[in-house]
C-alpha cells in the first residue's frame, strides 16, 4: 500500500483541480494515469473531456464510453459531472488495489449495467484495507450527490496513509 499511496493521492489531486476548474474527465481508467520520473503521477487522456456549465453535462447518444468505469447515471442516461468522476475514480482504485484486475470481468457491458443497477459493486479486493474499500462503495453510491468530492477523497486518503506511515516507522 505504501508504495502506491502518493500515486493515488496524486490522482486525487490531479482530479480536484479539475473539479475546480468545472471540467469532466469521462475516462478516469488506470490506463489513462501516466507515470513519470520519480513515479509522478498525472492524470491524462482529455479527448473525451468537457468543461461544464452547469454542475452536468449531458453528452449524446452516440458518445462510446467505458462502461465499466462509468457511473450508471453517466452510463444509461449521458449524465456526466464530477460525481461520475467519482464513481471511475473507484474503480481505478479498485484497478490499482486488485493489481491490475479487470473490473467485472466475464461480463459484457450490457450485464455489467444489469448488475450495477441491481445494486451489485466489485468486491473487497484481496489485501485491500477496508478502509480503502469502504472508500470505493462511498465513492459507487448509488446517488451521484452522495459521493464524495476529489477533495475530500485526498483528505480521506491522506489520513489513511498518514496512520499506516506512522504505524509503521520505527523509532
Amino acid at each position: 500500500l505504501k508504495e502506491v499511496s502518493n500515486r493515488i493521492l496524486l490522482v486525487t489531486e490531479g482530479m480536484a483541480y479539475l473539479e475546480d476548474r468545472h471540467i469532466v474527465h469521462r475516462d478516469l481508467a488506470a490506463r489513462n494515469i501516466l507515470v513519470g520520473e520519480d513515479l509522478v503521477c498525472k492524470v491524462a487522456d482529455f479527448g473525451l473531456a468537457r468543461i461544464i456549465k452547469d454542475s452536468v453535462y449531458t453528452a449524446s447518444r452516440n458518445t462510446k464510453i467505458p462502461v465499466r468505469w462509468t457511473a450508471p447515471e453517466a452510463a444509461l442516461y449521458q449524465r456526466f459531472s464530477v460525481k461520475s468522476d467519482v464513481w471511475s475514480f473507484g474503480v481505478l482504485l479498485y484497478e490499482i488495489m486488485s493489481r491490475g484486475k479487470m473490473p467485472y470481468d466475464g461480463k459484457n457491458n450490457k450485464e455489467v449495467l444489469e448488475i450495477l443497477s441491481s445494486g451489485y459493486r466489485l468486491p473487497c479486493p484481496n489485501h485491500c484495507p477496508p478502509n480503502i474499500y469502504r472508500i470505493m462503495l462511498e465513492c459507487w453510491h448509488a446517488e451521484a450527490s452522495k459521493r464524495p468530492s476529489f477533495h475530500a477523497l485526498h483528505s480521506q486518503l491522506e489520513n489513511i496513509y498518514s496512520r499506516i506511515y506512522f504505524k509503521t516507522i520505527e523509532v
